[in-house]
């Protein structure tokens, strides 16, 4: 992108105006995003859940 083209808000409808206001993190305003995924609930273990197995008889 070239720095005269203006690029879209993530949070508005609008063309960015340089706020930072997406920047902020979402569970305290007095800090910046990290990335930390504490306002995603992320955990540290998946689960997925297997309906069935499917052996394949010519396979030894």
């Amino acid at each position: 992108m070239k720095e005269t083209e203006e690029k879209d808000c993530v949070l508005y409808d609008r063309k960015c105006i340089g706020c930072m206001e997406c920047e902020i993190c979402d569970l305290d305003p007095n800090k910046i995003c990290d990335n930390c995924g504490k306002c995603l609930d992320i955990r540290d273990d998946a689960v997925i859940k297997i309906d069935g197995i499917i052996f394949d008889e010519n396979k030894k």
